[in-house]
């Protein structure tokens, strides 16, 4: 029997960490194709913050709360939800709604707890990991043998593209914002990392690299980066821009470099895909990466895990960027 009513978190009319207040209110229904998932745990990442504040809405049909990343039980089905169960643990990609005891989310959108795994390390996967696989080997099409270089290499996604670069065969390179955070990323496997507050990143990169560059730049701060990304790249390359937290307008670019080394631009979201797009990345993340995380191969690292209750101090440490790996919310054992 489920209950009435449940906890959640409460974002208001928006504004800092501090408006996140716990609050009550009915289950959210699962959709035909949807299950209803009692969330053990779920992820704290940047695109919260950004919904928190008021600059990065929750698409048409989708849960007006905070929370795209959980891990729980299946406790009900829509008649359309094909493969799961009552009972089955699962760790899904919502399209909101996550910071609360009860999220509703694509049946197509879940996978299963990879083997070994808990509630805490299940949701830390959805987000990041859908993210890093989309751009970093679909849009940005690494492949064994080539090299790539990410920003905030510390970060839930930078830990998750060093790793995962790293066991399919690509050398790998990274960017943090100190000493310490630096040897982060080499203990994560990156195969040399530079501080951006003190060192010339782009041109120790040239030099690690016997000034070839990269074949792969996955880049979240934006605008001040963008020409540094381009002078990066070796000949084909690809930019694969996630974000922009520094900005999104970049100018005085040198187009020349685009044409004479034939570089791609690219870059996405992952909010606004179709249930179809994302049950795709799904699949492959099943078919291709669920192994190595059972191996042990690659996995998150888990910086904090707070009570639903202090989503608030979450936000805040989010915004401090000073954790390492991801910020976990724990909502029920």
């Amino acid at each position: 029997m489920l209950p009435q009513s449940m906890t959640y978190i409460d974002h208001g009319k928006g504004g800092g960490p501090e408006v996140l207040v716990p609050a009550s209110g009915p289950l959210p229904v699962p959709k035909s194709d949807e299950v209803l998932i009692r969330v053990l745990a779920a992820g704290v990442n940047r695109p919260d913050v950004a919904q928190r504040e008021g600059t990065y809405p929750p698409p048409p049909g989708a849960s007006p709360l905070c929370g795209l990343e959980v891990a729980g039980e299946v406790v009900a089905l829509g008649p359309d939800a094909a493969r799961w169960q009552i009972g089955d643990r699962v760790c899904a990609l919502a399209n909101g709604g996550g910071y609360a005891e009860y999220c509703a989310a694509p049946a197509a959108q879940c996978l299963p707890w990879p083997a070994g795994y808990d509630a805490i390390r299940a949701a830390a996967l959805p987000e990041t990991y859908f993210t890093v696989w989309a751009n970093l080997f679909g849009h940005g099409r690494l492949a064994p043998g080539e090299s790539m270089l990410v920003h905030g290499g510390t970060s839930g996604i930078g830990v998750t593209a060093i790793q995962l670069a790293k066991a399919f065969g690509a050398k790998t390179y990274a960017t943090a914002g100190s000493a310490d955070k630096v040897a982060e990323c080499l203990r994560f496997g990156a195969d040399a990392a530079f501080d951006y507050k003190t060192q010339d990143w782009v041109a120790e990169l040239q030099a690690v690299t016997q000034k070839r560059g990269v074949d792969v730049v996955l880049d979240m701060v934006g605008a001040p980066y963008f020409a540094k990304n381009l002078r990066c790249l070796a000949m084909d390359g690809r930019l694969v821009q996630i974000a922009f937290l520094q900005g999104s307008l970049a100018e005085k670019v040198e187009l020349r470099h685009i044409m004479m080394r034939r570089l791609t631009v690219t870059g996405s979201t992952m909010r606004p895909r179709t249930t179809a797009q994302k049950a795709a990345i799904a699949a492959e993340l099943e078919a291709r990466v669920w192994p190595i995380l059972a191996e042990g191969r690659a996995g998150p690292h888990i910086h904090t895990v707070f009570p639903l209750a202090e989503a608030a101090a979450a936000h805040a440490l989010m915004e401090s960027s000073a954790h390492v790996g991801k910020i976990m919310l724990k909502v029920a054992d």
